[in-house]
């Protein structure tokens, strides 16, 4: 029996997050009360502050069911290396792979897409979502310092100095890549954001001064044949 209220009261919790997920998206965070969600999850106002304090509280639940597709795909290399597997690892490419596994995520998850769509076009960051604004900024502090920290990786690989600062460099693709998500999300017809994240990407990458994926496959390939 109490194994059963359990499983009760975590089905209600995710009832509540999936139709705080979609309210959220199609009608903003502000505007969409805590009774607006419990009507829509089958449930009570009370059964929404059983579990949540607040509507922060509640948002925040919801973004940590589900990881935004740049966190997500930096924590994913990171498992990979921690799992042994960063020996001699191309910190270009890992730039590169965890960008297009983003990429990929937002398109074919719709739960991630709604998610991040809800994360940076639905909420204003009123009094009552203080909390909300300082995870944001975590996260995305949190994304730059990934960035950064192979950039960095990459110019010592490669021998190479940027003509900015690393941390710089990090900032631009970030804007560079997050503007382009927000713009597709507006009009997902407008362009195919797998083709043209993944261009852009490489340009912004080569006018640093790295080198292309193929010049890279090339030099690597020259090095490997050297006696």
């Amino acid at each position: 029996m109490v194994r059963r209220t359990k499983e009760e009261a975590l089905e209600t919790r995710h009832k509540l997050l999936d139709a705080a997920e979609h309210l959220f998206q199609a009608q903003g965070v502000s505007h969409t009360s805590l009774q607006d969600i419990a009507r829509r999850a089958g449930a009570t106002r009370g059964a929404v502050y059983w579990h949540f304090k607040d509507k922060a509280d509640l948002f925040n639940a919801m973004m940590e069911r589900v990881t935004l597709p740049m966190e997500a795909s930096f924590n994913q290399e990171d498992s990979g290396l921690d799992a042994g597997s960063g020996a001699g690892v191309d910190a270009l490419k890992r730039i590169r792979r965890a960008t297009v596994d983003a990429l990929q995520r937002i398109v074919t998850d719709a739960q991630t897409r709604r998610v991040f769509e809800v994360a940076t076009q639905k909420v204003e960051y009123i009094e009552e979502l203080q909390a909300v604004r300082l995870r944001h900024l975590a996260v995305r502090h949190g994304f730059l310092s990934h960035i950064e920290q192979s950039m960095d990786a990459a110019c010592q690989q490669t021998n190479m100095k940027l003509a900015m600062p690393t941390a710089m460099a990090a900032q631009g693709l970030h804007a560079l890549i997050d503007g382009l998500i927000q713009n597709w999300l507006l009009d997902p017809q407008a362009f195919d954001l797998l083709k043209v994240g993944p261009c852009v990407m490489n340009v912004y990458l080569r006018g640093l001064g790295f080198a292309s994926e193929q010049e890279a496959g090339i030099q690597a390939s020259q090095e490997r044949s050297t006696p």
